[in-house]
């Protein structure tokens, strides 16, 4: 949904990597596997791929949540598929489907993001939630105890005309790296038991098949954080 990442002091957790670096997937796994083992084991890891289809810039998030539900990870709930994606218009009535069914879930917030033409294709795992729709000018709730989101265009002004002109190569990249990284970190984990019965039982609840032009909304990306390598 291209949200903007929040503000964060020198302490708070922050990797960034470029999604073509030869070995960005290893080492985006390493964080994830880290950070997700430190979360108490009576919490829930839940993911939730933020975005919508229907703009190409706006897709990384739900080309996530599709290719990790393939995978049938063992450690992670997945919410956000391109069949099935939380955007603008759904995010208020997914979030509040999430936290009924999961007991204080530890969410991990992916959405795409704008930011500087040089840091197009940029990865960033951080702590702290994603804000959905900032670019969009849309008011929408803070998402994530964690976030990942990626440079998919730059910022600036029509920010609508650029989400729809957004190169898939870049966007497909980016996916592809996120999800071997959920893939690498899942495998290398401590088995959670995740109830994959339970997960489908909920998808056929709660499926939305509707449909609105106000579904993409785009996230602003902190750029003077991002010069550091840091981008929260």
């Amino acid at each position: 949904m291209l949200g903007k990442k929040s503000f964060s002091n020198p302490s708070t957790f922050s990797f960034q990597v470029h999604s073509e670096y030869d070995h960005a997937s290893t080492q985006l796994s390493e964080q994830l596997k880290r950070k997700a083992e430190e979360v108490p084991i009576d919490r829930d890891l839940v993911i939730i791929c933020i975005g919508t289809d229907r703009s190409t810039g706006d897709s990384l998030g739900p080309l996530i949540g599709s290719a990790l539900k393939k995978e049938k990870l063992s450690n992670f709930y997945v919410y956000g598929t391109l069949a099935d994606p939380v955007h603008a218009v759904n995010l208020d009535e997914k979030l509040e489907t999430i936290l009924h069914l999961h007991k204080d879930p530890f969410i991990i917030a992916i959405d795409a993001c704008l930011g500087r033409l040089k840091n197009i294709g940029k990865i960033t795992f951080s702590e702290g939630p994603v804000v959905p729709g900032a670019a969009m000018k849309k008011k929408l709730p803070n998402v994530g105890d964690m976030h990942i989101t990626g440079i998919v265009n730059v910022s600036g002004l029509m920010e609508y005309f650029v989400l729809q002109n957004t190169r898939l190569h870049t966007v497909m990249t980016m996916a592809e790296c996120v999800s071997e990284g959920f893939l690498l970190a899942d495998k290398k984990m401590k088995n959670r038991q995740v109830s994959l019965s339970f997960q489908q039982d909920v998808e056929s609840k709660y499926r939305s098949h509707g449909f609105s032009k106000s579904e993409t909304a785009f996230s602003l990306q902190d750029d003077i954080q991002n010069e550091g390598f840091s981008s929260k």
